[in-house]
């Protein structure tokens, strides 16, 4: 639909053209920085690429340079309330910082805000979540607004903060436009794209579970991905942050924007499927599991299909794959039949071809 401004967060872009970025936020006690680290470092190595931590009190602040130290991606500092903690975090020298103007305070704590990021060259990420809209707090009948009249009014508190910040003569901004429930997301998003071009954050806020954060975070980024709005995108899930990148690298490859590791794809199975399918494929994805994903950066496609009806031609079209039949698979590669395997080596002998592939 448009093309956003390019903004620098570390040593990346956002916008501008530049690929979707994956990110998540931790889960760890931000004062806790080795346990911090460490939790980056795993999500490092399932490919996040920018990562977000919460900072509550000035001596998570205080210990966000040695976090920055020992991770390699982009550092972002969380902030509410406190415009303090903001200005302490860009001088610990985080990459990015995120604020809601709506409870940092009065004008003057914002320029305070602004001026430090200014001075430092670092970009401010303005977030407005649908359950802390100002008009919320003034009449407990706005609690009855539709969706639109929700979206609406979001999109007018995010362009009050955005002319707010754009009159202290800062631009290097990010936006994101919340809410828990994907019509009132869409929408937001929608409205405010056509009036101003920032890179957006897309998320769902308080999405829920593995199981149903994932389903309504995929809803929605893929009506506004389809539509070119949203340059980064967090899956935020009550589930380990681990789980929110792998999904939202999974989003992302399902829509044709990133491609990035291993693909599986398998059928469904029905009365036709020979093969316990099911326990096969779930054995392979728990084994791959174990594989350190950073780099592989190069996409594998690998189909796992029970029957002859879909089976060959879909077994075809990736680099691995295997047709089953009764007791046995014809294993393929690239299109190529390569030799028949009992069931019960498909998952040993597609990991060994796997690894092949990466030892290339």
């Amino acid at each position: 639909m448009y093309k956003t401004k390019k903004i620098r967060i570390g040593d990346i872009y956002i916008g501008g053209g530049e690929p979707v970025r994956v990110q998540s936020m931790t889960k760890t006690k931000t004062i806790d920085w080795r346990s911090t680290v460490n939790q980056i470092k795993n999500l490092e190595d399932v490919g996040c690429e920018i990562i977000r931590v919460a900072v509550p009190d000035m001596s998570s602040a205080k210990v966000l340079s040695k976090i920055k130290k020992n991770i390699k991606i982009p550092l972002v500092a969380d902030i509410h309330f406190d415009w303090r903690l903001a200005v302490e975090s860009i001088n610990q020298g985080v990459d990015k910082i995120r604020i809601n103007p709506g409870n940092i305070g009065s004008r003057e704590n914002i320029e305070k805000v602004v001026i430090a990021a200014k001075k430092k060259k670092i970009p401010i990420r303005i977030g407005v979540n649908a359950g802390s809209l100002k008009i919320l707090k003034k009449s407990e009948g706005m609690l009855k607004m539709s969706s639109l009249q929700m979206a609406e009014q979001m999109a007018s508190e995010m362009m009050e903060n955005i002319k707010i910040i754009e009159g202290m003569d800062f631009s290097d901004i990010i936006v994101s436009l919340k809410a828990n429930d994907v019509p009132t997301t869409v929408l937001a998003n929608r409205i405010l794209s056509k009036k101003r071009n920032y890179p957006v954050h897309l998320g769902i806020t308080e999405a829920g579970t593995e199981f149903s954060g994932i389903v309504k975070s995929a809803s929605a980024f893929g009506i506004l991905l389809n539509q070119k709005i949203g340059d980064t995108i967090r899956v935020s899930l009550s589930a380990l942050p681990e789980e929110e990148v792998k999904a939202g690298w999974e989003i992302l490859k399902a829509l044709g924007l990133r491609k990035r590791g291993i693909e599986i794809i398998s059928c469904p199975t029905c009365g036709r499927c020979e093969t316990d399918l099911i326990k096969i494929v779930h054995q392979l994805e728990k084994k791959l599991l174990t594989f350190n994903l950073s780099p592989l950066t190069l996409p594998l496609k690998v189909a796992v299909m029970g029957c002859i009806v879909n089976g060959p031609g879909e077994a075809k079209g990736a680099e691995i794959g295997i047709a089953g039949g009764k007791g046995f698979g014809l294993l393929f590669k690239k299109g190529i039949p390569i030799r028949k395997i009992p069931q019960k080596k498909w998952v040993d002998e597609i990991i060994k071809e796997i690894k092949k592939e990466f030892a290339k």
